[in-house]
């Protein structure tokens, strides 16, 4: 048949797909439940195949890029893992000490589309670093369903001390000014909450689609944040109304944009849940937030 396109898919098998990516159905149960959206030319195999995330033709910087020095270190990391490699990127000719931004990944390790966006991010003139939480257990499998597997075996309060250390180390780095805000996707965006409520020093926080912290802790929240939503996500978003009357009421800085007809995941160009303008709105957004937080 055709090439299978976006707009030939029922919002159900994205939904299907993200209750998979969640953990909230296993492979076979997911494979199981696809099979009734294999109509009309669709094959299950067809279905697996356009739904799974395409690193090969998705990079927008490459790991070579001469305009960027980028390098795997290891930072210690006492309260959570112990030793995390992560990489370190920054532009090529830094003059000057820059604002330093954590990436975080997803519920699968540190991807080439994490990997990717920390690069992007020391393209826009910031030093980034991307921690890999899977490292206890070996860092990054090569796939996602593996990552997946590996990332459920650790406790994500542990993982968050990983990337609380992880801003620790980019604020005492040499090409640093001090100023360090976090950035981080679905799981991630958890970890850019929780942040929020626990580095009094974090200088900004844009969690996407990120699940909120609990109401009787937003009062700790010191950090400006920017949020950002899936209008379609409703499991994430579902928690957002009990969290935006909590930042109100104690007076917090923050902008929450929901895009509309956008899933879960819209930012992350490897699998077809990924929306251009949206993710590219959100992203200057992002970077236009972090340039006035941490210049």
């Amino acid at each position: 048949m055709d090439e299978i396109k976006k707009e030939d898919i029922k919002q159900e098998v994205f939904d299907l797909y993200d209750d998979y990516a969640h953990n909230r159905v296993n492979r076979r149960e997911f494979v199981q439940k696809l099979s009734t959206y294999a109509v009309g030319g669709l094959t299950v195999a067809s279905l697996m195949s356009f739904l799974m995330p395409d690193y090969k033709g998705s990079i927008q910087v490459k790991a070579d890029d001469p305009r960027l020095k980028t390098e795997y270190i290891r930072y210690e990391s006492e309260k959570g893992g112990g030793t995390i490699k992560a990489l370190l990127s920054m532009p090529a000719d830094t003059q000057k000490k820059l604002g330093g931004i954590v990436v975080v990944h997803e519920n699968r390790g540190l991807n080439p589309y994490i990997e990717d966006v920390a690069r992007r991010a020391a393209l826009a003139g910031f030093i980034s670093i991307a921690p890999d939480a899977l490292t206890p257990l070996g860092g990054y499998p090569g796939t996602d369903d593996e990552g997946r597997a590996m990332q459920s075996k650790r406790d994500r309060n542990e993982m968050l001390e990983d990337f609380i250390a992880a801003h620790d180390y980019l604020r005492n780095h040499e090409n640093c000014n001090g100023k360090v805000g976090v950035v981080g996707f679905c799981f991630g965006g958890w970890v850019a909450n929780m942040m929020a409520v626990r580095v009094p020093e974090l200088a900004a926080a844009v969690p996407f689609y990120g699940g909120q912290p609990a109401s009787e802790d937003v009062p700790k929240i010191e950090a400006p944040l920017l949020l950002h939503y899936a209008e379609l996500d409703t499991r994430v978003n579902e928690g957002w109304p009990a969290c935006e009357a909590a930042l109100k009421e104690h007076g917090k800085e923050y902008t929450a944009y929901m895009y509309a007809n956008t899933n879960h995941g819209f930012h992350n160009d490897t699998t077809p849940r990924y929306d251009k303008a949206a993710a590219a709105l959100a992203w200057q957004r992002t970077i236009d937030f972090f340039n006035e937080q941490l210049m």
